[in-house]
């Protein structure tokens, strides 16, 4: 059987297995993307693949048979084969009927027939196998692709509203310091609290100019006075002992 045909009829034979499914999954594989698919679109693409996937388990156990059965056949021929010598000297010595041989033979010859039909079918068998197995492959790549695109649009959501809310912060602290300039600016309280307080520093000012102009004369006249007494009254001139004591030892003597 050529490959054109081999292909056809493994075409046929997923037409057959899959029925409307065949129709679902090259209508997911063809019309699928992931980079605007919805959840929805996704959960079809995952049912879908479960049961592409359902179908490829029987079909690797439809081929696992197929083959155990194409083993066992090739042995037993090849049994038989090997048998049919013996079984010509036995026939030869009369220990064997022609009936038997016959029998043995026509099996012989069934099974050589049926080999080639096995080999067959082992083959559709694998070829269907190997098909599922691409499809279920191109269903996960798109499984795959889906929760990549996911994952990168909803990190570029987590980013935008990342920046949106930045965005309300500073617009909200720009907010308050206008709401301060403002305050700076017209607020007649404070610039009344201001005024006050220079105005009453001005005074403080002004009572301490006062006051210094009238402790000048005491000043002055106390100023005099010490010169008079140090004229009159020279240093250590007619100091007493005990006066003399008290200024050693840094005591102003006690007036009256």
């Amino acid at each position: 059987m050529s490959n054109s045909n081999g292909w056809a009829l493994t075409a046929r034979l997923i037409s057959k297995h899959f029925g409307a499914l065949g129709d679902r999954v090259s209508e997911a594989i063809a019309s699928f993307d992931p980079e605007t698919a919805t959840e929805a679109d996704r959960d079809r693409l995952a049912d879908t693949l479960r049961s592409a996937a359902q179908k490829l388990a029987q079909a690797r156990a439809a081929f696992n048979k197929e083959r155990d059965d194409v083993v066992r056949l090739r042995k037993l021929i090849e049994t038989d084969e090997k048998a049919t010598g013996t079984l010509a000297e036995r026939l030869a010595a009369g220990q064997i009927s022609e009936a038997t041989i016959n029998m043995f033979c026509d099996e012989l010859e069934a099974n050589k027939n049926r080999l080639p039909q096995e080999i067959q079918e082992e083959a559709d068998a694998q070829a269907y196998m190997e098909e599922l197995q691409k499809i279920v492959d191109a269903l996960s790549q798109q499984l795959a692709d889906f929760d990549a695109a996911a994952k990168k649009a909803m990190q570029a959501l987590a980013q935008a509203k990342a920046q949106r809310d930045l965005q309300e912060v500073r617009a909200d602290r720009q907010s308050q310091l206008a709401n301060l300039s403002g305050m700076r600016g017209n607020t007649s309280a404070l610039n009344a609290l201001t005024k006050r307080a220079q105005q009453i520093s001005n005074e403080a000012e002004g009572m301490k100019i006062v006051s210094d102009i009238g402790q000048r004369p005491y000043d002055q006249a106390a100023e005099i006075e010490a010169i008079r007494k140090s004229v009159t009254n020279p240093a250590n001139g007619n100091e007493s002992a005990l006066e003399r004591l008290q200024r050693l030892s840094n005591k102003a003597p006690a007036t009256a």
